[in-house]
């Protein structure tokens, strides 16, 4: 049905591009959770910041409410679109726009994809370190608005500690420019850093200055097979001391049997419950620091088998075994928990997880996989055939209750790197105390008093 709305949108912004058709609601108006049917008002794909802006004050002057859009690989519905709003995409805006030789700094465009930063920061010696399976799909500004993080935390932390500065639009359609790409500035309130992780409730992100690294050192992949979940803990131990990890991923067995389904090489002659994938530091694959933790590893018990990448292909070969588990996975529906604790409180946090979820689940398939070394789990339960969607959702969100609980007395967070979205806003409270919640809606209600942007992700808009 014809919206009205949209006729004064066209006149205030005629070269707009402006998307209604029925495919590309469908394809815009969700992310990677599936769990939600589409149903926006249209989709705006404004090519600069200018169309931002005048976008974000039309929809302020009409009380349209806006979902901001990037790359939509997020798996907390923070994309989703469902209730008849406006989709702002920002995938036009993927221009590379300054190199800073002397501040080793890349400007770019929102929507521009991680996989461009990164090509554009080798070009220039350098790297942008902030790295993970999406790389191809997802878009700077999604990784700012969510503080993604990846395979490379261990070494290099979130997106938060490689942005330098941030041009946000608000639901006014004011440009702010935040921090400028400054090292120091002590001026009052960094709201660069309240807008990272805001998930687009607080502004448009448009613009972005990331700070790049030296490019990194050589580094050897390994693969390791480990023999118990118990002994997870103590190899990355193990590892840390003995060599400079950049990467540290695990994954079981039932992410590695769906990965080998999807097309990926076995790397052993038998399977093993637990492996290992990891990046250190090494001049080759027989670095004598390499072959003493395995070695160490093996003695103890904690590894059964291991093999170290002989080149740069089988290290990807290896990776590719970790990297394609959510693809992998995709096809059987799973629902996800994404959680942290801090690393020191891993191994009681697995224990119990553990145990846990083995005693809501008996007889699901549940495939574990995460960056130990930051203390991040993904826990994916796949949905069995026989069983309706929306049961299965129900019966799950009643086990993520119990393992939300779980993550509070850990003094963890339910949501470490896919945000609260509309999957764990039921849970937010696990993770924030009730001042902070108020605090972060009085925030959210300075800056968007209309509730426009985002509407219903993080908390439910206040009743009226």
């Amino acid at each position: 049905m014809h919206d009205p709305r949209l006729d004064s949108l066209r006149s205030a912004l005629p070269g707009l591009r402006l998307a209604t058709e029925p495919d590309e609601l469908l394809h815009y108006g969700r992310d990677w959770t599936r769990r939600w049917t589409p149903a926006p008002l249209a989709v705006a794909l404004p090519g600069d910041t200018r169309e931002v802006q005048a976008v974000l004050r039309w929809a302020s002057d009409e009380g349209v409410p806006v979902v901001p859009s990037g790359g939509r690989t997020g798996l907390s519905g923070g994309a989703v679109a469902a209730n008849g709003e406006l989709v702002l995409s920002l995938e036009r805006m993927r221009r590379v726009l300054a190199f800073d030789p002397v501040d080793r700094s890349l400007t770019v465009e929102a929507g521009t994809p991680l996989e461009a930063v990164q090509e554009a920061a080798r070009a220039h010696g350098l790297q942008y370190p902030v790295d993970f399976a999406a790389r191809g799909s997802c878009t700077i500004g999604g990784n700012i608005a969510t503080n993604a993080g990846g395979i490379r935390v261990l070494r290099y932390g979130n997106t938060r500690e490689w942005v330098a500065g941030l041009k946000l639009v608000t639901a006014a359609g004011e440009l702010l420019d935040l921090n400028r790409g400054l090292v120091k500035n002590s001026s009052g309130y960094d709201l660069r850093h309240l807008a990272i992780a805001s998930e687009g409730t607080l502004g448009v992100v448009v613009e972005a200055t990331l700070r790049l690294a030296p490019p990194p050192p050589p580094v050897a992949t390994l693969l390791l097979a480990l023999p118990s979940f118990d002994v997870l803990m103590q190899v990355f131990q193990a590892l840390r001391e003995r060599l400079s990890l950049e990467a540290f991923e695990f994954f079981t067995d039932v992410a590695l049997r769906h990965v080998l389904a999807h097309g990926a090489q076995a790397p052993f002659d038998t399977g093993h419950p637990y492996y290992v994938v990891v990046d250190a530091a090494a001049v080759g694959p027989d670095d004598p620091h390499l072959l003493d933790a395995f070695a160490h590893c093996a003695e103890q018990g904690w590894v059964e088998d291991g093999v170290v990448a002989q080149s740069q292909a089988q290290a990807l070969q290896l990776w590719r075994l970790r990297e394609g588990i959510t693809e992998a996975l995709a096809p059987h529906l799973p629902y996800k928990n994404d959680v942290a604790v801090r690393v020191s409180a891993m191994p009681a946090f697995i224990a119990e997880a553990q145990a846990l979820l083995s005693a809501h689940y008996p007889g699901f398939e549940v495939a574990w996989f995460g960056h130990i070394g930051d203390g991040n789990l993904h826990i994916n339960v796949l949905k069995p055939a026989a069983l309706e969607q929306d049961a299965f959702v129900e019966r799950c969100g009643a086990v993520t209750a119990h393992l939300a609980g779980l993550v509070e007395r850990h003094a963890g967070t339910i949501s470490a790197e896919h945000g609260i979205g509309l999957v764990k806003k039921p849970y937010l409270g696990c993770t924030r105390s009730a001042a902070e919640i108020a605090v972060m809606r009085a925030v959210r209600a300075a800056l968007d008093p209309a509730g426009i942007l985002n509407p219903g992700k993080l908390f439910d808009p206040p009743s009226r």
